[in-house]
């Protein structure tokens, strides 16, 4: 039996186009999650982000399509996280809604065991994002590894 798909969606008060280039340019990546990235938004590039200071998610772009969607590999570095880098996949929809976004964001096949983690990580940055795609600072991130 397959794990369910974790999935979240956030209302975006911001284009489709702008809350993708939050996902395209790595500088306004960082401005919402991780401490340090290799972003290459392109099929086959490489993202590779340490996302909290403590270690790194890896993996590969699998689809890019501007103002729509991006879609990548991911896992954990770190082997004791149980989820290997690339084992699993990221897709983020952006879907118009009125004046703002629908940010739909899918997990797909990670364990069980690491369900709740990733749901609490995707939900406290789609948060973020929502803050920085808007022009707002989302300030000092208090996940990060101390």
């Amino acid at each position: 039996m397959s794990e369910p798909d974790l999935v979240v969606e956030r209302h975006i008060a911001a284009s489709p186009a702008t809350v993708f280039s939050f996902f395209a340019d790595p500088a306004r990546w960082l401005r919402w999650q991780g401490v340090e990235a290799t972003i290459e938004p392109r099929p086959g590039g490489a993202f590779r982000m340490n996302v909290r200071g403590d270690g790194f998610a890896s993996g590969r772009f699998t689809e890019v399509v501007p103002g729509r969607r991006i879609a990548f590999t991911w896992g954990w570095e770190t082997p004791e996280l149980g989820v290997p880098p690339g084992s699993t996949t990221v897709e983020i929809d952006l879907l118009p809604d009125g004046d703002g976004t629908i940010l739909r964001l899918t997990h797909r096949h990670l364990p069980g065991t690491a369900l709740d983690s990733h749901r609490w990580g995707w939900e406290h940055y789609t948060a973020r994002l929502a803050v920085a795609a808007t022009g707002g600072d989302p300030g000092p991130d208090p996940a990060l590894a101390s």
